[in-house]
């Protein structure tokens, strides 16, 4: 993985950015050595190189049997970090029209990360005539969203083909020791994993929480943390500053935002990236968003969203920044033919391959934006593949512990997303919210 700052030296002289050479790697080190703020939250900081061969054997003993038996379907229930790292990796490595084509693993398909009565129904409905499994991820068992998709799938799938074979369909990935989910792994007898108690749920793709998915969908999980771990590698605290592209990314989006640059726009130009974009946007919108502080996370999809949100990056407020991943091969190669009678007036194109007209967009909008104001941040990774996509997420993972700090937040925690449940809560009366019911209602 490259990162390349040069379209930011523009707008922030480079020397700013290695003026928090020291903080950076001073941060870095209280990541290691767990002495900054959410020091309890830290295990993902070591994970990758952690891993045993042992912890990737019982994830892959599951894939299997749910491929031997010829389970067609695996519905993963999930939500915010236990639902987008799966999810981003799945997409990015898949087909992107697998759900037409047939495959030699499970097809995994999530719920739980809603409320949509539609969504549910229509997802029942298409179980029905399927062999599925479940696999239902929380730490606490409670969590609303989870908690309510994994009531009716259980449900159905004990009254589809009956409680003793449910159980061996049904994997539970939730604390080790205490919750409902735990409890009732136990009573059911369900086979489970464990969430690490000192790991945030943004911070778990390379748990069992995202593990097992990408497991049973049949991708490499052992090249996803081998990436993750060469990269843990490459941002450890004895690396210089200056070779270390997680601290010098960190210092110089903490520039842009101290000299007003207060949304990071992400953009990808592969349409595989949408949901890594996705995971992201989670990442660093939870752990800076707090204080009143934080740069705000958002993302587009290249070339689509030019012929959407183009004109604004291109000329609307100037308090924007861009991120750009490029993906340096693709997967096939495609050349564009020759028309004899070149009404659309692209002859100029012909035998040219469709990744080098993309390139060319991808360079002439970075130059386009730059000149209209937005400082350009490029990562460039050499394919995507899951060696690549470890090292793109723990990238991003450590930045974000490096980045919060230098904000002066606590990037572990996430406070303010407890607002939105006591209202919930109290507007659905739930017993114990009564008095808070009343005030709540009283507002409407």
């Amino acid at each position: 993985m490259k990162l390349d700052i040069q379209k930011v030296t523009g707008f922030i002289p480079q020397e700013k950015i290695f003026a928090r050479e020291g903080e950076a790697l001073s941060h870095i080190k209280a990541l290691y050595k767990k002495t900054g703020k959410g020091n309890d939250f830290l295990g993902w900081v070591k994970l990758p190189s952690s891993i045993g061969d042992g912890e990737f054997t019982a994830v892959e003993d599951v894939a299997h049997f749910y491929r031997d038996n010829d389970v067609e379907i695996v519905v993963v229930i999930g939500i915010g970090g236990s639902y987008l790292g799966a999810k981003a990796t799945l997409e990015a490595l898949s087909d992107n029209f697998w759900q037409m084509k047939k495959r030699e693993h499970p097809k995994v398909i999530f719920a739980g990360q809603n409320i949509s009565e539609d969504y549910l129904y229509e997802l029942l409905d298409l179980l029905e005539t399927r062999k599925y499994g479940i696999v239902v991820i929380s730490k606490s068992g409670t969590t609303t969203e989870p908690a309510v998709a994994f009531r009716l799938l259980k449900a159905h799938l004990e009254g589809k083909i009956g409680k003793a074979k449910a159980k061996d369909r049904i994997v539970a990935v939730t604390d080790a020791k205490r919750g409902a989910l735990h409890t009732l792994a136990v009573q059911e007898g369900y086979r489970t994993f464990v969430i690490p108690d000192d790991v945030g749920g943004r911070y778990s793709v390379l748990t069992p929480v995202g593990l097992l998915p990408i497991a049973v969908a049949g991708f490499d999980i052992r090249q996803l943390v081998q990436g993750a771990a060469d990269m843990q590698k490459a941002t450890a605290p004895e690396v210089a500053f200056a070779d270390n592209p997680a601290a010098v990314y960190a210092a110089t989006r903490i520039e842009l935002y101290k000299a007003g640059k207060t949304t990071e726009i992400l953009a990808g130009y592969h349409p595989k990236l949408l949901y890594v974009t996705e995971w992201w946007k989670q990442l660093y919108g939870e752990s800076e968003g707090k204080e009143n502080k934080g740069i705000f996370p958002a993302g587009v999809t290249l070339t689509a969203d030019l012929h959407s949100m183009g004109q604004y990056i291109q000329e609307g407020l100037r308090n924007i920044f861009e991120t750009v991943i490029s993906v340096e091969r693709t997967a096939h190669k495609l050349r564009i033919p020759k028309d004899a009678e070149n009404l659309d007036t692209l002859n100029f194109l012909a035998d040219k391959r469709i990744d080098e007209v993309n390139k060319m967009a991808e360079l002439g909008t970075m130059l386009a934006h730059v000149d209209g104001g937005v400082p350009n941040i490029r990562i460039e990774i050499p394919a995507i593949n899951e060696y690549n996509l470890g090292t793109l997420f723990y990238f991003f993972e450590i930045a974000c512990g490096i980045s919060g700090y230098l904000l002066g937040v606590n990037p572990f925690d996430q406070p303010g997303v407890e607002a939105y449940k006591k209202n919930m809560f109290a507007l659905l009366d739930k017993p114990g919210f009564e008095e808070e019911s009343k005030k709540v209602k009283a507002r409407l």
